[in-house]
C-alpha cells in the first residue's frame, strides 16, 4: 500500500504541473493573477479529487487508519515537495509562504486540505469505508 499510494501522489504531482501550466498560459492573461490563482486552486481541488476516487481502490487501504494515513502522507510529500522545490529555485521564504496568507486571498490552503481529506473522501464514495467511524 505505502509503494502504490507514493505512486499516486507522483500523479498528483504530475496533475499540479499541469495546472500550473495552465493556469500561467490561459489563466492568468485571461483573468488576471488573483482571479487565475482562484479558478487554478479550485481546478487543482476537483483534479486531485477525482485522482484519488479513480486511484483509491487500487491503493487498497485496509482501514480507516490507513486512509488517513495516505492523505496525511500525501500532505507531507506535498509540502516538502513546494517548500524543498521553492527553496531550490531560490525562492525567499516569504514569497513561499504568501500562498497561505488567506486574509489576502490566497486560498492554497485549500489545496492542501483537499490532499489530506482526498483518500478518506474517495474510500467513502467508492464504498470502501463506512459513512461514519464505528462508535
Amino acid at each position: 500500500m505505502p509503494l502504490r499510494a507514493l505512486i499516486i501522489w507522483f500523479a498528483l504531482l504530475l496533475v499540479a504541473v499541469a495546472n500550473g501550466g495552465f493556469r500561467e498560459s490561459v489563466l492568468v492573461p485571461r483573468f488576471g493573477p488573483h482571479t487565475g490563482h482562484i479558478v487554478s486552486t479550485g481546478m487543482l481541488c476537483a483534479g486531485i479529487l477525482i485522482v484519488a476516487f479513480l486511484a483509491i481502490p487500487w491503493i487498497h487501504p485496509a482501514s480507516r487508519g490507513d486512509t488517513i494515513a495516505v492523505g496525511l502522507a500525501w500532505l507531507a510529500f506535498t509540502l516538502a515537495f513546494e517548500f524543498g522545490f521553492g527553496r531550490a529555485r531560490g525562492k525567499p521564504w516569504a514569497e513561499l509562504l504568501a500562498d497561505y496568507d488567506v486574509f489576502k486571498g490566497r486560498i492554497w490552503v485549500l489545496v492542501l486540505v483537499t490532499t489530506a481529506i482526498a483518500p478518506v473522501l474517495a474510500a467513502r464514495a467508492r464504498g470502501l469505508l463506512p459513512p461514519h467511524p464505528p462508535s
